[in-house]
């Protein structure tokens, strides 16, 4: 028997408030869209960079790489939202402080960052999964390098890492929870000042992670169409 001021959950009260928890939803889906989307292409240009053999170039990236997957984003977000001020007369006198200043794009520059680093690893392997000889094969058609890599080894490594790059979008949906902590009003933002209203944690969360499960079952459904239709021998198979 649940002792006295014991609560249960309202069903009613759990279905009230996803529509106010909906409205930080736009939000979300900017910060993970956008950084994502920024992320990507230097994703793609830092895995292209570390397929040379200078060590001028490829040491920074890895260690960059090291530095944001080593560290939590939580911690990188801190460093940015409140390092940048730090340098606020720097940033002004190169005209980047009006940016900078915002929580949003703080987010944005943290997640992208973040993003980038996982992203360069995955594709950097789906590269170097290509078979050498389609290289070959591309080589002895009379075909340049460059028109290689953008006709056959691009499009290639494309469809390998959706699987694993797939992960990654649903890490960096989640990690756009974490922009809550620098003020911005997406769906955890919103849920938190939820609960300071009404000391209701179980049903809000809940219904906030309702929102994620939904989100991230979409996108998994999305990436899995994606990859049936561009490796359709695979379905057969």
């Amino acid at each position: 028997m649940a002792g006295n001021g014991a609560r249960m959950i309202d069903p009613g009260f759990f279905v009230s408030i996803v529509p106010a928890l909906l409205a930080g939803l736009p939000l979300t889906l900017q910060l993970a869209g956008t950084s994502l989307a920024l992320g990507f292409v230097l994703a793609v240009a830092l895995a292209l960079a570390q397929l040379g053999e200078h060590r001028a170039v490829v040491w920074p990236i890895r260690a960059f790489v090291a530095v944001f997957r080593g560290t939590p984003l939580l911690i990188q977000i801190f460093l940015v939202y409140y390092g940048f001020g730090q340098f606020r007369p720097e940033l002004q006198a190169v005209g980047l402080w009006w940016l900078l200043r915002e929580p949003y794009w703080c987010a944005i520059f943290a997640l992208t960052l973040n993003t980038a680093a996982y992203g360069s690893e995955i594709l950097r392997g789906a590269i170097r999964g290509v078979p050498r000889g389609l290289v070959e094969a591309a080589s002895a058609f009379g075909m340049s390098r460059l028109l290689t890599l953008r006709l056959v080894v691009l499009p290639l490594a494309f469809r390998q890492a959706i699987p694993s790059y797939g992960n990654e979008i649903i890490l960096m949906v989640k990690g756009t929870s974490l922009a809550s902590i620098i003020t911005l009003m997406e769906v955890t933002g919103i849920a938190q000042g939820l609960i300071s209203q009404t000391y209701r944690a179980v049903e809000v969360f809940a219904a906030a992670g309702a929102i994620y499960l939904a989100l991230n079952f979409t996108i998994i459904r999305a990436l899995n169409a994606l990859e049936h239709w561009l490796t359709p021998y695979r379905a057969r198979a």
